[in-house]
């Protein structure tokens, strides 16, 4: 096992941190009441088609992951280790514990039409009343209803289902359990109960025996598996953070009282506050908003804005056509651009699946009759002005 460098005195806790388009590892000193933060590694990451469905290449961020370890086990043990990520996205384990296919993305086209099913199970209202949560076909629970209504064999043949980080940790320690910011982002929880929503999800035909128990943020997991800390060299504690990025995102905001907000951008927005309690009204389902799992007892009352996946996926465009640019020069680009020509509506049915964007964007523009942004600049100053 490896031992703390003589003369390093302050506590070490790496923070992976696992995006939509990116992942990246944080090593967090905390000496004498100060934080220094700095990054071990970082690296791409983002959907694969297969056979014309998405998902993600689980297997090669856990060898990223296993990599950004391995790099901070020169310099002593870690103190605490814990994983975030995006939400609603999951993975299913067989009987003996193994991952029994690549978890799906959810802007996979399985999703298309589940509101309509879902709806006809148990009612819109009742959905929201139990979960509280905005309605978006991405969510976990129409996924899961796209799984049954399809006869899934890999639904049929779980036993264990974890969302994305709790994957993660379930490889660092053996321990399967799903953490309480995360798994409210599925639609399948229901804040009130405590509980999963078991009875709603039985109704939609989702087998609820294969949820896990429910863990707050904070919770110590254990010490990293023998298997990972030899593959590695690496050894530390496994804590489970807030395990949704957003949640431990304004968990970090250095804010105090209740007259504040938040705003978190990365591939979506959120914007919202936080309350002690989730706000389930008629009035929050009109408008769509959403309450997710905080720390400490909290909840995060938000509504989910189109963020920069249009500009990340109209930058994959111009990468395969040849015009690979950062997003510095991108900015620089729309900076230079004429201002407020077009507006387009980002959380549009028709931008939601990867694709050709700049010709969505486009197409979009054209059929409202707005001005066709002309090239690179115009096009992603549209994008930041919408979103």
């Amino acid at each position: 096992m490896a031992q703390r460098k003589s003369g390093s005195s302050g506590k070490r806790f790496l923070a992976l941190d696992l995006g939509a388009e990116s992942g990246r590892g944080v090593l967090g000193t905390l000496d004498a009441g100060k934080l220094e933060l700095r990054e071990i590694g970082r690296f791409a990451n983002g959907p694969v088609r297969v056979l014309g469905s998405l998902h993600w290449d689980a297997l090669d961020i856990w060898r990223q992951i296993e990599h950004i370890l391995g790099a901070c086990a020169a310099d002593g043990a870690l103190d605490g280790i814990g994983v975030d990520t995006w939400g609603v996205d999951f993975a299913l384990l067989g009987s003996d514990g193994e991952l029994l296919a690549n978890p799906y993305h959810y802007r996979d086209a399985r999703t298309t039409g589940m509101f309509e099913a879902a709806f006809s199970l148990v009612p819109r209202q009742e959905i929201f009343r139990r979960t509280g949560i905005q309605f978006m076909e991405i969510n976990t629970l129409y996924q899961l209803l796209a799984m049954a209504r399809a006869q899934s064999p890999a639904l049929a043949a779980a036993r264990r289902l974890l969302m994305m980080p709790d994957l993660f940790h379930y490889w660092l320690t053996g321990e399967a359990a799903g953490e309480f910011t995360i798994s409210t982002t599925s639609q399948c929880y229901d804040p009130r109960a405590g509980d999963w929503a078991r009875d709603m999800l039985e109704r939609m035909g989702i087998p609820a025996t294969i949820l896990p128990d429910i863990i707050q943020p904070g919770a110590v997991l254990g010490p990293l598996a023998q298997a990972v800390a030899e593959e590695t060299g690496a050894s530390g504690t496994v804590i489970a953070p807030a395990s949704h990025d957003t949640a431990s995102a304004v968990a970090a905001v250095p804010a105090a009282g209740d007259d504040w907000c938040y705003i978190s951008s990365g591939t979506w927005s959120l914007m919202g506050v936080e309350t002690p309690d989730p706000v389930i009204t008629d009035a929050a389902l009109r408008y769509n908003f959403t309450n997710e799992g905080g720390v400490a007892g909290t909840y995060r009352f938000l509504k989910n804005i189109g963020g920069l996946w249009l500009v990340q996926e109209s930058r994959r465009t111009w990468e395969r056509e040849g015009r690979a640019m950062s997003y510095d020069q991108l900015a620089a680009l729309a900076g230079a651009a004429k201002p407020l020509v077009s507006i387009v509506e980002p959380d549009h049915p028709s931008f939601l699946h990867p694709g050709d964007m700049p010709a969505r964007i486009r197409r979009f523009c054209r059929d409202t009759g707005q001005p066709e942004p002309s090239d690179i600049g115009p096009l992603v100053r549209c994008v930041l002005e919408s979103s």
